[in-house]
């Protein structure tokens, strides 16, 4: 991204600013409140359907010293060849769980909120020069971030976003050597989350658009001068060689590419890959948000930069085609939006900070988060809610074996809480997809299939349900199918007589 010519303020102070005061200064004290925020918003998001079999991947690595390259945790997948493109990241929360169990998982959650917010604000910061607008770009990314703020390793990827953005800008505006830290972040990227694709993609773009030098209206080129241009195309090329740094080389460079093309299924039935509705709360902002923006620069006659206007556009596609990306948008949106904001409000000047009120706030702000954290017996009742945990308990204790189909959702606790029994379908949609496995069980799920045929094919030999399924209300209706165990959230049946 560029920098607006007409905003030249620095967010740091002068050079004979007191150490002290810099170090409470009025952007720390907005930092503070920025922590503060990012406890409470994912207090109560411990619980994520997909963080359980990301724990149990990390867990196998950390044990056993290897990558799985082929899918452990479903029999109906057939060890089906996967490509293990977030291993990194499932170490790394395995080594939060052993480090501290639940509280050890929820403070990774609140320290990687923490940090996707305060790069957040730094970046909208730097962009737009003016500190106070920055927090107000904090606050966007925030806003659009509560769809996806959860242990999973999409919360690394989405950061490493905000730091190439960072790194993009700083190489742009003050050294061209901030581009030369690309490399290594996109091998450290390659590893923990498919989001690398995109940030290349944003790279690519950047580069594309500082080669042009002509106006439409209020769409304007930024300046580039030729050196610049020459080391970001230097580190974009070393960037793409660092991709290959992972374990199984090629496929997991192209594994983005193969999740758009050859994964429909995964992407129209899981529910955070489907299209945004525009009629409900997260798609009304995202159109007052995009209204603002353009309200702005029609009112103040504001200019876009090329490279702005394909970050906006790749950030509204995204997000138009796909729940998720709403997260995306918001990285890409809020500095666009700080930077035509800026000069609106007054600048933070270093000079006329006041050292001690911030300081009492900061302080606040870290105590409010202390006590904010959840503790034990809070994240245990988050996973008692939304998990099968009395239903595995009863499986455990009447040696329940065979082959279970169970809800979606539920996979990826099975997975975690009962290793022993394979699973029929979970959160790994690409294995399943693949597998074909999606597509059935999403017919079945939704009465748009004989429900005895998938039942005999896979040779299932009891069902764990949530109640809301309407195959609880189908399955007594069968030959041969009775409730064996039933509770507020879970239901078990068994095949009596045997699979035919």
């Amino acid at each position: 991204m560029s920098t607006a010519s007409g905003v030249a303020e620095r967010t740091a102070g002068p050079a004979g600013v007191p150490v002290l005061q810099r170090v409470f200064s009025f952007p720390a004290m907005l930092a503070g409140l920025l922590v503060v925020l990012a406890v409470l918003t994912v207090r109560s998001r411990f619980d994520d359907p997909d963080m359980w079999w990301h724990l149990r991947t990390g867990q196998i690595i950390w044990t056993t010293h290897t990558i799985p390259l082929t899918d452990l945790f479903s029999y109906t997948t057939d060890h089906h060849v996967r490509v293990p493109h977030e291993w990194l990241s499932q170490v790394l929360i395995y080594g939060a769980y052993r480090l501290g169990g639940y509280s050890g998982l929820m403070l990774w959650l609140c320290l990687s909120t923490v940090a996707l917010l305060i790069a957040g604000y730094a970046l909208c910061c730097l962009y737009s020069g003016n500190a106070k607008v920055g927090f107000l770009g904090a606050m966007i990314i925030c806003l659009f971030a509560t769809s996806g703020l959860s242990i999973r390793p999409q919360m690394i990827g989405y950061l490493l976003l905000i730091l190439e953005l960072l790194l993009v800008h700083l190489g742009r505006t003050r050294n061209p050597r901030w581009f030369f830290w690309l490399p290594p972040l996109f091998a450290l990227w390659v590893n923990c989350h498919g989001t690398f694709f995109l940030g290349l993609v944003i790279g690519g773009a950047v580069l594309l658009c500082s080669l042009v030098n002509f106006r439409i209206g209020p769409l304007v080129p930024s300046p580039w001068d030729s050196r610049t241009r020459q080391m970001l195309a230097l580190a974009l090329l070393l960037s793409v060689a660092a991709l290959f740094l992972n374990p199984v080389g090629v496929k997991q460079v192209l594994y983005p590419l193969n999740l758009m093309m050859h994964q429909p299924i995964n992407l129209s039935q899981v529910e955070e890959w489907r299209p945004l509705q525009l009629t409900d709360g997260r798609g009304l902002i995202f159109l007052a948000t995009l209204g603002s923006l353009f309200l702005v620069m029609i009112v103040r006659r504001s200019e876009l930069f090329w490279d702005e206007l394909l970050m906006l556009m790749l950030g509204i596609g995204l997000a138009a085609n796909h729940q998720r990306m709403v997260f995306v948008f918001g990285i890409l949106a809020a500095p666009i939006l700080s930077r035509l904001l800026a000069p609106l409000w007054d600048g933070y000047h270093a000079e006329e900070d006041r050292a001690l009120p911030n300081a009492v706030l900061i302080a606040a702000s870290l105590l409010i988060a202390f006590w904010s954290f959840p503790g034990l017996q809070n994240l245990t009742r988050q996973v008692d809610v939304r998990n099968p945990v009395k239903a595995v308990e009863f499986m455990k204790t009447h040696h329940l074996s065979g082959r279970m189909l169970n809800d979606y959702t539920y996979g990826g606790y099975l997975i975690w809480a009962a290793p022993e029994q394979p699973v029929f379908v979970y959160g790994g949609a690409d294995i399943v997809d693949w597998a074909g496995v999606v597509d059935e069980f999403g017919k079945w799920a939704t009465l748009q299939s004989d429900p005895s045929t998938l039942l005999d094919k896979y040779g299932v030999d009891f069902c764990l349900l949530a109640q809301q399924s309407p195959m609880v209300r189908v399955l007594p209706l069968l030959n041969r199918w009775k409730v064996i165990y039933t509770d507020n959230s879970s239901v078990i049946f068994m095949r009596v007589g045997g699979v035919p």
